[in-house]
């Protein structure tokens, strides 16, 4: 049987899940979010628990149960818990400003870039315009818009200039004269 599809999903306080056929429905305050299980997993909820199951332990349905259990968790967690991502940018003049649900960047191109931040996902920008907060209750969807904001302005391996996750480390390349 999988590991991690066996693993039993508390339920947290103040969060509610529906099952309506194969579509898992998971409430709470901050928001809801919809699964629907594939064929051949089962849920069952007992109490403040929920328990996955799989019909037959072909290789297809073994991922299918663990991918299921965590993406359940992932949507459990998220909708008592926000997730949050944290991104920086990095370069002379490079800066970020955050007007309603669009994030505009000044990125060293000759215009400025503007994103549209995808319903579900909020963004904070700090006071010098270089570090944005992305929260959202759908962890994959945050992790996407991260992503596709970085995209962006990659950064660069010479000087580092670009956007980058929070804490990420970079290996620089020497550049010209071999320099340390």
């Amino acid at each position: 049987m999988s590991r991690i599809g066996k693993k039993i999903i508390e339920i947290p306080e103040g969060v509610s899940v529906d099952l309506i056929d194969s579509l898992v429905t998971v409430k709470s305050k901050k928001g809801q979010l919809e699964y629907k299980l594939p064929k051949g997993i089962q849920l069952t909820i007992q109490q403040n628990k929920l328990v996955l199951g799989r019909e037959a332990d072909t290789k297809s349905l073994k991922a299918l149960h663990g991918l299921s259990r965590s993406i359940l968790a992932n949507m459990l967690q998220g909708v008592s818990n926000e997730y949050q991502k944290v991104l920086e940018t990095f370069g002379v003049g490079y800066r970020v400003q955050l007007k309603g649900d669009k994030l505009i960047f000044a990125l060293g191109y000759s215009h400025p870039i503007e994103y549209t931040l995808p319903k579900g996902v909020s963004a904070t920008v700090d006071d010098k315009q270089s570090v944005i907060t992305l929260r959202s209750i759908d962890k994959q969807l945050l992790g996407q818009t991260a992503a596709e904001i970085k995209n962006l302005r990659y950064p660069d391996s010479y000087k580092g200039k670009g956007i980058r996750y929070a804490g990420e480390k970079l290996k620089l390349k020497a550049g010209k004269a071999g320099k340390k």
